[in-house]
């Protein structure tokens, strides 16, 4: 199966296909989007055709409908979408994180790019969800026996 990983930044134990850039713990939002390949902006444009003219020749017409979207750094173009379509940028997903790493102990674990550009991700891990984890794991189970009178 093709995995159509294009650039993926990990901490910790290496990941999917032992594939990626490793990075240690901690590291700032910057360095993560460029590990992660997520260091460039979708750009759009217009749309328009070649239309074949009656009198012969080939004319540029708009299409106002749709609009391009590309990379900034390859130029390669993302998809076709309508021009009320938002735009999402790769390093948005990482600033999503920003406050939680920085505030609430959150650790960027994964970040990458996918198709070309067309999927892009971040996995963010938390101590508290783990000490949850833990607190219900080592919880003792309730007893269901009688007790004694």
């Amino acid at each position: 199966m093709a995995h159509e990983l294009q650039t993926m930044a990990y901490v910790g134990e290496t990941p999917w296909h032992g594939l990626g850039n490793e990075l240690t713990p901690n590291q700032p939002i910057e360095v993560w989007a460029e590990q992660a390949g997520m260091d460039w902006t979708i750009e759009s444009s217009d749309v328009s055709y070649y239309a074949n003219h009656a009198a012969g020749g080939k004319l540029i017409m708009p299409f106002a409908d749709n609009k391009v979207l590309y990379r900034s750094d390859t130029l390669e173009p993302l998809s076709v979408v309508s021009q009320r379509y938002q735009e999402v940028q790769p390093r948005e997903i990482l600033e999503f994180y920003r406050d939680l790493t920085e505030q609430a102990d959150f650790e960027l674990e994964t970040a990458g790019v996918l198709k070309g550009g067309r999927k892009f991700w971040a996995l963010a891990k938390t101590v508290f969800v783990k000490i949850v984890v833990t607190f219900f794991e080592t919880k003792p189970p309730k007893s269901h026996s009688p007790q004694p009178a």
